[in-house]
């Protein structure tokens, strides 16, 4: 069974949430005004039916009893996203490091797909893709 969710949301510790919808909004993705922006977060849409809550680290410790990882030293996870192009990925990844992201790696061409990251001013791992698919199928 797959269970289709009306909304997908996750949240990401920051250090500041000012500067991180800065930097989100920068890249072109857009604030949810569904949602009550303050201090402590921001909803930011980054796809149809998918956002990000960026939310203040203090604040972000008071929902979970484990602790957040230090993404100066460990990854915790990979957050990827697919674009219509391989221009897109370029623009979304160039503008990126020019906000104070860094790169993670240098792009990778698959033919079927092509694919590049960026790590994010909070040290979150973001990778951006395009997808032929006519080139998968075959």
């Amino acid at each position: 069974m797959v269970l289709k969710s009306a909304f997908t949301s996750f949240n990401l510790p920051v250090k500041n949430v000012e500067q991180s919808k800065a930097f989100f909004t920068g890249l072109g993705f857009e604030i949810n005004p569904q949602f009550p922006e303050n201090e402590n977060s921001v909803a930011v849409i980054i796809g149809d039916n998918l956002q990000v809550m960026l939310i203040h680290h203090q604040f972000f410790n008071t929902l979970t009893e484990k602790e957040s990882v230090d993404t100066s030293r460990y990854a915790q996870m990979t957050i990827a996203l697919a674009f219509e192009s391989r221009k897109k990925v370029d623009e979304i990844v160039n503008t990126a490091v020019s906000l104070g992201g860094k790169l993670h790696a240098d792009p990778e061409d698959y033919e079927f797909m092509y694919h590049w990251g960026f790590v994010d001013i909070d040290g979150h791992l973001w990778a951006i893709n395009y997808m032929n698919t006519v080139a998968a199928q075959n």
